[in-house]
């Protein structure tokens, strides 16, 4: 079964900086609750592509979920990226493109948090998403620490200078620029980050960056359910369903790039299936859903689909997090991977859309 995608009309083009574009859409009439989103999360965008038909990128929405503004992803230019520097060069206003509906968990529980968002390069795209959503929402403060390469690399920089003026007891937004103070290191990060341990942290960026973040923030003593990171590996399969190949794709964000320190191997995957059908409970948007009968085989997304179960998914290849469920009792074994590392799966983060049960009684919680 595959995801349902929609044609979006492009509406408007924004040329951020010389090689990053901001693009909105408008939402199909009728299609409204299915793109209605939160602050942090990506779009699955079916590019065009001689070679394979279509190539499946993510995307993450720069754009508020409040304030009635356009659907608008920002897509910075790549050097190898086919994708990227497809959407820069060809899609314009009157353009129609296919996506799926918003997915991801990159986005705060509280919009009313106090928050500390670090951003590398086009990572400030879904940042930007939750700065301009809390500051409308939520009440609590936020500090934004932006790297990049130079000042031209500064994507929003306009904005955040307003937004920081606008709000100067809620938000501190820190510039940290390569071409004046060298790229940041652990010490560095681990120091700015002091006076806001007590903070919800927000991690997005190029790889290294993230890395050496995440780990001044493990130093601060930050507990794992108040550090979040955005990780992105390549999607091997064709999630829009279409005749084909599809292209190997990266995520067009610098921080898309997982390193092997990112990618981890289900701890359950040797472990033999139950004989009969499983119980499986469910928490899901408020609500319990309690079933007898999950045939062992048939992953966690697929049984909750038969039974008409809105179960969040994107890509269905275990190579996003859209699907991300947190396991409360019983375990379960993931058939791909790609997206986990170890400290997700200690933590009993699965993959519902390759999960199947190893137990027999799953309970999980959709975060």
């Amino acid at each position: 079964m595959d995801p349902e995608s929609y044609v979006l009309t492009v509406v408007d083009v924004v040329e951020e900086t010389a090689d990053a574009h901001s693009v909105s859409f408008a939402v199909p009439e009728g299609a409204e609750e299915a793109f209605a989103y939160k602050p942090g999360q990506f779009l699955t965008l079916a590019v065009p592509s001689d070679r394979t038909g279509v190539a499946a990128r993510c995307y993450s929405l720069s754009s508020s979920p409040v304030g009635g503004g356009d659907l608008t992803v920002t897509v910075k230019r790549t050097a190898d990226g086919y994708a990227s520097n497809w959407i820069c060069d060809h899609l314009r206003v009157g353009d129609t493109i296919r996506s799926l509906p918003p997915s991801g968990i990159f986005t705060p529980a509280s919009l009313s948090a106090d928050l500390l968002l670090f951003a590398g390069g086009s990572g400030i795209t879904p940042v930007i998403s939750i700065t301009r959503t809390a500051l409308q929402q939520g009440t609590g403060r936020i500090v934004v620490f932006y790297a990049n390469r130079d000042e031209r690399s500064v994507i929003f920089a306009d904005e955040l200078r307003r937004l920081a003026a606008d709000h100067p007891d809620r938000l501190l937004v820190v510039h940290w620029l390569e071409s004046v103070q060298g790229l940041p290191s652990q010490e560095q990060v681990r120091a700015f980050a002091a006076p806001y341990a007590s903070y919800d942290a927000f991690v997005c960026g190029p790889a290294p960056f993230m890395k050496l973040t995440v780990a001044a923030l493990k130093e601060l003593g930050l507990p794992r359910e108040r550090r979040h990171q955005e990780k992105f590996v390549s999607l091997g399969g064709n999630p829009f369903g279409d005749a084909g190949q599809q292209e190997q794709a990266e995520h067009e964000i610098e921080a898309a790039e997982s390193d092997a320190d990112d990618t981890a191997q289900d701890p359950a995957g040797d472990a033999d299936q139950p004989q009969g059908p499983v119980r499986l409970e469910v928490e899901l948007d408020g609500q319990e859903h309690t079933f007898d009968d999950w045939a062992p085989g048939t992953t966690m997304l697929e049984h909750l689909e038969a039974k008409g179960v809105k179960a969040p998914y994107s890509c269905r290849e275990g190579e996003c997090s859209a699907c991300a469920v947190r396991l409360l009792e019983g375990e379960v074994k993931m058939l791909h991977n790609d997206v986990l590392d170890d400290e997700d799966l200690a933590d009993g983060i699965r993959l519902g859309c390759q999960s199947v049960p190893v137990t027999d009684t799953v309970k999980v919680t959709y975060h």
